[in-house]
């Protein structure tokens, strides 16, 4: 990711210093992630719950606090945009209540009622999930949630999904100058 990448999702990211932001995060898409919060020790909470084998902890989705200029912050957006590592919110809401909203999410059931995982977290899923929302399901996935935001399909574009009474209003950004 290019400097000026860097800076420029950053600037969106942390628009706000009143607003909590958070990465929910694929264990099994983030190379060294359990290494990471022992290294960095940024606040965060698996979204699974009870104690887990440690084959699946390296595997769950993790929420994570995130904190501008930290080191596990400035890590996760130069190593992760653009890889599919998770996406981000934000919310006045503690990680806690955030977790808790987020578990709501994990299992979902197909038209012929068998419960799945449903990883939302994963951009590529997000991206096309939300504007298929109804009134009620964004009323649900939104909840304390002021935004969404995750790398869209182009190079440097940041996609921020929020909450509208039509649905998930879609804003797009670019991060970078795209050249030919």
């Amino acid at each position: 990711m290019s400097e000026e990448m860097h800076k420029k999702l950053n600037k969106e990211l942390f628009s706000d210093p009143a607003i909590n932001v958070y990465a929910v995060l694929d264990g099994a898409s983030v190379p060294v992630l359990r290494d990471k919060f022992y290294d960095e020790e940024p606040e965060h909470a698996c979204l699974y719950a009870g104690d887990l084998e440690p084959d699946m902890e390296e595997v769950a989705p993790y929420l994570v606090r995130l904190e501008q200029g930290s080191r596990f912050t400035d890590w996760l957006i130069s190593k992760g945009w653009g890889n599919h590592w998770g996406i981000f919110a934000s919310s006045k809401e503690d990680l806690r209540a955030i977790r808790k909203h987020f578990r709501t999410f994990l299992l979902v059931q197909d038209p012929e009622g068998k419960t799945l995982y449903f990883r939302y977290y994963d951009p590529r899923v997000m991206r096309v999930y939300l504007p298929t929302c109804n009134e009620e399901e964004n009323r649900a996935v939104f909840g304390p949630i002021q935004w969404y935001a995750m790398e869209g399909e182009g190079e440097g574009e940041m996609l921020r999904f929020r909450p509208d009474e039509a649905g998930a209003r879609l804003e797009t950004m670019q991060l970078a100058t795209v050249t030919i």
